[in-house]
C-alpha cells in the first residue's frame, strides 16, 4: 500500500499538462495531496504549499509521488538527487513512469539504506489472458480522446461519481498511472504487452450484474501516430456498449507531435464506431465531454451550446459542470 498524504513531485515540467498525473490527484484526492516539490524551471503549479522534503516529513507527509507524466515516462536524472533526499529525510516513492524507480542504483540503494520503499505502479502484476472476444453481462462505457490529455480519465471519474449518488451500481475501471495513483488498482494497460492488452481490458472488466456499469478510463487516441495502440485495446478488450467522445479545443497539434493535426469530432466518431462495432455492433455515442478549462465560463457556455446544435448529442465539461447529462444519455 502506498502511504498518504502525499508531497507531489513536479520536477522541472515544462508546461501544466506534462504533470497531468499531479493535477489528476490534485482534483480527485485532494484528503491525498498536502503539498509539492518544483525544481527551478519548473512550469507547472497545482496551487499546494511548496516544501522541502525535510518539511514534508516533518509535516507528516509519507510518500513523495512523481507526477509529471513526460514523453516516454521517463526518470529525468536531473530529479536523483532531489528523490534521493526524500528517501533519506523518510519518506517513500511511488512513480507511474515507464522507466522504474526499482532500476535506479542510487535510488535502490538509498531506499535500502533507510528503509524505505519505491512503489512503481505502471508494473503489470497479472498475467493476462490473449483477449478473446466473447461477450459479457454487464455493461460498459469508454471515452475516446481526439488527442491524448484532453479529459478521458476526468470523465470517467466524474461519470462515476454521479452515478454513484444517484445509487447507480458503477466502477471505474484505472487504465493508467493517474487512475491507478487516484483509486489504489487497476492495470498499467500501455506496460502491458501488445498481445495482450485487449486481454488485459476483458479481465479488468469481467462479467457482471446486467445493470452494472464498468467506467473504463480512456487511453491515447485512435488518431495519435505514437499512442493509437493502446486505444484500440481498450475499445476490442472492452467491448463498450456507449462511447464519449473526448475533446480541447485549443488544441493546434497532437500532443507531442507538432505535425499532426486532431481530427474532427466527426472523424472521431465515425472511426471509433467502426473499430466499436467490430465487437459490438449495438455500441453507440451518448455524449461529448468538452475539456473547456482554457476557456472563460462565457467561452465555454457559448461553445458546448454550438457543439450541441450542431451533433446533436449532450455536450458537457463534466468537471466543471457536472456528468448529470452524460449519464442521462447512457441506454
Amino acid at each position: 500500500m502506498i502511504e498518504a498524504p502525499y508531497i507531489l513531485f513536479l520536477g522541472d515540467a515544462v508546461d501544466p499538462l506534462a504533470a497531468k498525473v499531479a493535477q489528476g490527484i490534485r482534483d480527485w484526492r485532494p484528503d491525498y495531496a498536502k503539498a509539492q516539490f518544483r525544481l527551478p524551471g519548473c512550469n507547472a503549479d497545482m496551487g499546494l504549499p511548496d516544501m522541502t522534503m525535510e518539511e514534508a516529513v516533518a509535516a507528516g507527509i509519507k510518500t513523495v509521488v512523481i507526477g509529471v507524466a513526460n514523453r516516454g515516462g521517463h526518470i529525468s536524472d536531473a530529479w536523483i538527487e532531489a528523490l534521493e533526499s526524500a528517501l533519506v529525510a523518510g519518506m517513500d516513492i511511488a512513480s507511474g513512469l515507464h522507466n522504474l524507480l526499482s532500476d535506479e542504483g542510487a535510488l535502490v540503494a538509498a531506499s535500502q539504506m533507510h528503509g524505505r520503499t519505491l512503489h512503481d505502479v505502471r508494473i503489470p502484476t497479472v498475467a493476462y489472458p490473449i483477449a478473446n472476444g466473447k461477450k459479457r453481462t454487464g455493461k460498459r462505457v469508454l471515452a475516446v480522446g481526439t488527442d491524448c490529455s484532453v479529459g478521458k480519465m476526468y470523465t470517467a471519474i466524474a461519470m462515476e461519481r454521479e452515478m454513484h449518488a444517484r445509487g447507480l451500481k458503477a466502477t471505474f475501471r484505472a487504465t493508467g498511472q493517474t487512475g491507478i495513483l487516484i483509486t489504489g488498482g487497476g492495470v498499467p494497460l500501455d506496460a502491458v504487452i501488445a498481445d495482450f492488452m485487449a486481454g488485459a481490458v476483458e479481465y479488468l472488466t469481467p462479467n457482471n450484474d446486467a445493470d452494472h456499469w464498468d467506467i473504463i478510463e480512456g487511453q491515447g487516441s485512435l488518431f495519435h501516430a505514437s499512442y493509437s495502440g493502446v486505444t484500440m485495446a481498450l475499445i476490442h478488450g472492452g467491448q463498450p456498449d456507449a462511447l464519449i467522445l473526448a475533446h480541447e479545443p485549443t488544441r493546434t497539434h497532437m500532443r507531442g507531435l507538432p505535425d499532426y493535426t486532431l481530427p474532427s469530432l466527426e472523424q472521431l466518431r465515425e472511426v471509433a464506431l467502426t473499430m466499436a462495432h467490430v465487437v459490438n455492433p449495438d455500441c453507440y455515442v451518448a455524449g461529448i465531454s468538452i475539456n473547456t478549462a482554457k476557456l472563460s465560463e462565457a467561452e465555454a457556455e457559448a461553445y458546448l451550446a454550438e457543439l450541441e446544435a450542431k451533433h446533436g448529442l449532450p455536450c458537457v465539461d463534466p468537471f466543471r459542470q457536472g456528468a448529470g447529462r452524460l449519464v442521462d444519455a447512457l441506454k
